[in-house]
């Protein structure tokens, strides 16, 4: 079995923006330095992922903005982070399965790209160490 290839950007740039924006409202003090580094621990984890994965990834953000579309006259990367939010509440309680496992999908893509990153990690104060609390009694930390 070949290795999967890497995945080379983020599904849809723009439209996932969008989604994290909605996802974590703070996002939006990010700036390009950040966005790219969001993008480079997406990119890393969806490598690790199987190129059918992706592609379903690719697929319920285009749902996602056609949703937005038929729902709003816009598309997704037109809306404010209100509606965008909306929006997501409401495919994560829909009746298919296959749409709230998309929300949570591209959800917990936005929060390991967001939180993920050490100067986030540092202006919450996060402060986990690989040794553990043991490490921070230590000084470790």
């Amino acid at each position: 079995m070949s290795p999967t290839p890497p995945a080379s950007k983020p599904p849809a740039r723009a439209p996932f923006r969008t989604i994290v924006r909605a996802a974590i409202p703070s996002a939006d003090e990010l700036d390009e330095d950040g966005w790219a580094r969001l993008d480079g621990i997406v990119v890393d984890a969806l490598a690790r992922r199987s190129s059918g994965e992706r592609r379903r990834l690719r697929l319920f953000v285009r749902v996602v903005g056609a949703l937005a579309l038929l729902r709003y006259g816009r598309p997704l990367t037109g809306l404010d982070a209100e509606r965008s939010r909306r929006l997501l509440e409401t495919l994560e309680r829909s009746r298919f399965l296959l749409l709230r496992r998309g929300v949570w999908a591209v959800r917990t893509l936005a929060f390991m790209g967001y939180y993920g990153q050490p100067a986030v990690q540092k202006a919450l104060g996060y402060g986990a160490q690989a040794g553990g609390w043991s490490a921070r009694r230590r000084g470790d930390a």
